[in-house]
């Protein structure tokens, strides 16, 4: 009989009867080997169930040993990621090869102009580059500003710095292209075919955003210039906050932040920017205020001119709308500004959201915690006072005289302390 290569002669069958024999055989023995096996695996599940749970076991069991092997190339790809995801730095010739020589101009601003790009891998990008007035202290503050906040922050509604370049002859941010542009051009253009309903969400994006800002971010980050300008829109129009230029990063223990000149844009700044005295995360609420009333009625609250009135009488949207609040006729205003029917609730909401938020005082206005679980209907709005009283009597104002204290919490409770007595409002 002769034998198969590798093989022992007694496993090389010598005919069919044969063949047979040694495969029913085999079988047997394998079926009796998977028997046995199967049942020392139930006794060894049922030792390990009865074995007690030791002060490792609490604190989560470690991983075998060949769980803890890692595959070396796996860890690799995941730092060559993690290295990615950090702003690149580029060169001046870089950035004129990615913009064509910056020949498609997307805006400018107080610091720069912005050119659209695009990356040797086909994303587009924005090219920001910052009037190169030499080493300019304002410039530098500016630039270290935004590479020292949204360059290690991370939100989807938060605009995301991919790289920069600083040299004598090139001072730029690199930031991913925003398709959309940004909500004022929506707010303010000729056409008006974008939905209400959609802007309710752009505004709640805006607000995550914020809220990451100022509750969750590694610092907290003062913004200092929120407003239509800087929410820019992807191309399914969701809002991520840009600009940040003016932004200031604070310890999260930090209460206030003292200023050494004024911040922000007239018509959204806060009242206490111009003012000698500490600054809270408060500001970017009455900022964010002042855009929601913008949001409400498609108009800029800035120089807003009441052109339909026949006495030319000139009219600040967020006071109008406050009259109009006090009056019981609010609905009626906000049809006439083209609030659908079906918007309306929406509607009432912002404006009641917007209203808390531009309180004169800052404590009594709420977190953007607060705003967030308002504009998504998770708790109730109630009626705020009167956010313009300082107008009518500024002497008067508790800011000044100091006569009363206000806190806001996160879960929308406002305290107030007037002569040593304290009352609480459910914000809610």
């Amino acid at each position: 009989m002769s034998s198969v290569q590798g093989f022992p002669d007694r496993y090389v069958p010598v005919d069919g009867v044969t063949s047979t024999k040694a495969f029913i055989g085999v079988t047997l023995v394998i079926a009796v080997f998977a028997v046995i096996v199967a049942l020392l695996k139930g006794l060894m599940k049922k030792k390990k169930k009865k074995k007690p749970k030791t002060e490792e076991d609490e604190q989560g069991t470690k991983p075998g040993e060949e769980e803890a092997k890692v595959d070396e190339q796996t860890v690799e790809v995941f730092i060559d990621n993690m290295l990615k995801e950090k702003p690149i730095r580029f060169s001046s010739q870089e950035l004129v090869n990615l913009t064509s020589n910056y020949s498609i101009k997307l805006g400018s601003g107080g610091f720069g102009e912005v050119y659209k790009g695009e990356l040797p891998n086909g994303v587009k990008v924005a090219v920001k580059r910052l009037k190169n007035n030499g080493m300019d202290k304002r410039l530098e503050q500016q630039f270290m500003a935004e590479v020292g906040t949204i360059g290690r922050t991370y939100h989807k509604n938060l605009v995301r710095l991919l790289g920069f370049c600083f040299n004598a002859e090139t001072k730029a941010l690199v930031y991913e292209f925003m398709e959309n542009g940004s909500l004022d051009k929506l707010l303010f253009g000729k056409k008006r075919e974008f939905e209400w309903g959609k802007l309710y969400e752009v505004a709640i994006g805006a607000a995550k955003g914020l809220e990451y800002l100022h509750h969750y971010s590694h610092k907290k980050i003062i913004h200092y210039d929120i407003k239509p300008g800087n929410v820019l829109l992807d191309s399914e129009y969701s809002p991520k906050l840009a600009d940040f230029g003016l932004a200031k990063l604070c310890n999260r223990d930090s209460t206030h932040v003292t200023l050494s000149g004024g911040r922000g844009t007239p018509g959204y700044a806060a009242p206490e920017l111009w003012m000698p005295f500490p600054v809270t995360y408060k500001c970017d609420v009455y900022s964010f205020g002042i855009m929601l009333f913008e949001i409400i009625g498609r108009r800029r609250n800035i120089n807003d001119i009441d052109v339909s009135s026949e006495s030319s009488t000139h009219e600040w949207f967020p006071t109008r709308l406050w009259g109009k609040v006090e009056k019981g006729e609010l609905e009626i205003e906000l049809l006439e500004n083209g609030i659908e029917e079906k918007d309306m609730v929406k509607a009432k909401t912002m404006t009641m959201v917007a209203l808390w938020c531009v309180q004169y005082l800052p404590e009594t206005r709420p977190s953007m915690s607060s705003v967030v679980k308002i504009l998504e209907d998770e708790v109730q709005v109630t009626m705020p006072s009167n956010p313009f009283q300082h107008l009518i009597s500024p002497v008067n104002s508790p800011l000044w005289t100091g006569s009363s204290s206000c806190s806001t919490t996160d879960d929308g409770t406002i305290d107030k302390e007037k002569d040593g007595t304290r009352t609480t409002k459910k914000y809610e």
